[in-house]
């Protein structure tokens, strides 16, 4: 396995984890705010989303150029 390669997978990894921690923080907020827990969980998973696709675009920006 090469270099790029491991740091590619491990781009992902982190970009899952830190898109995690913070839907995990967005529900919390929400909850803390007075939202229902269905409306917290919305909030998390938009969250989610949002981070997941901006670190997606960051890591696929590092993959091309690291090629």
């Amino acid at each position: 396995m090469s270099v790029q390669t491991i740091t590619v997978v491990l781009s992902c990894v982190v970009a899952v984890l830190t898109a995690a921690l913070l839907a995990v923080g967005a529900g919390c907020v929400a909850r803390r705010d007075g939202a229902s827990r269905p409306a917290a969980a919305v909030r998390a998973v938009q969250t989610f989303a949002g981070t997941l696709t901006v670190l997606a675009a960051v890591t696929g920006a590092l993959a091309s150029v690291l090629r």
